[in-house]
C-alpha cells in the first residue's frame, strides 16, 4: 500500500511540474502576442503616415513616379502581409522605400526646405524609434520563449502541447544600405 501511495504522490508532483512548466509557456506565448500587437500599432502609425509623405513628396519629384510607386507597393503588400514572417519581410522592404524618399530630398533643395515635408519626416523619425522599441521588446519576449521551447524539460511539454518556435523580427542587411538615387 505505500509503494502506491508513493507512486501517487510522485505521478501527482510530476503531473504539478507539468502544469507549471506549461502555464509558463502560455504566459510568454501571450506576451509575445502582446508585444507582436504593439509593433503593429506602432506600424500602422507608419502606414498611416506614409500616404501624407508620398503627396508632399509627388509636387516636388514628379518624375520620380518609380520611387514613390515602391513605398506605395511596399506599404500594401505589408498592410496585407498574412503573418507575422511574411509582415517581417514586407516591412523590412518598406523601411528600404522610405530611405529612398528621404534620399530623394537630398537632391530636392525645396522639398528638404518644406515644412509640411519636414514635420511628416519628423513624425515618420518619431515613428520609427518607436517601433525600434517595440521591436525589441517582442524580440526580447520571443528570445525568451524560444529559449524555453529549446530547454529541457520545457521543450517536451512545449512538444507535447504543440507549441511552435516565434520569429524574431530583425531588419534585413539591405534595410542599413545608404539608398541610391540616381537621375
Amino acid at each position: 500500500m505505500s509503494v502506491f501511495v508513493a507512486l501517487l504522490i510522485l505521478v501527482l508532483v510530476l503531473a504539478i511540474w507539468a502544469v507549471a512548466i506549461y502555464n509558463r509557456l502560455v504566459r510568454l506565448a501571450m506576451l509575445a502576442d502582446n508585444a507582436w500587437s504593439d509593433v503593429e500599432v506602432q506600424l500602422k502609425r507608419r502606414h498611416d503616415l506614409i500616404p501624407n509623405l508620398v503627396e508632399v513628396v509627388k509636387g516636388y519629384a514628379a518624375h520620380e513616379r518609380n520611387t514613390l510607386e515602391t513605398v506605395i507597393q511596399a506599404r500594401n503588400a505589408a498592410l496585407s502581409a498574412p503573418n507575422p514572417e511574411q509582415r517581417i519581410e514586407s516591412e523590412n522592404m518598406l523601411t528600404t522605400a522610405l530611405r529612398q524618399i528621404f534620399a530623394l530630398a537630398e537632391a530636392y533643395p525645396d522639398l528638404k526646405a518644406d515644412q509640411n515635408f519636414l514635420a511628416l519626416q519628423q513624425e515618420l523619425s518619431a515613428i520609427e524609434q518607436d517601433i525600434a522599441n517595440a521591436r525589441r521588446y517582442y524580440n526580447a519576449v520571443v528570445r525568451d520563449y524560444n529559449a524555453r521551447l529549446a530547454s529541457i524539460p520545457d521543450g517536451i511539454i512545449a512538444a507535447l502541447a504543440g507549441f511552435r518556435p516565434r520569429t524574431f523580427f530583425i531588419a534585413e542587411e539591405e534595410a542599413h544600405e545608404v539608398p541610391k538615387v540616381q537621375f
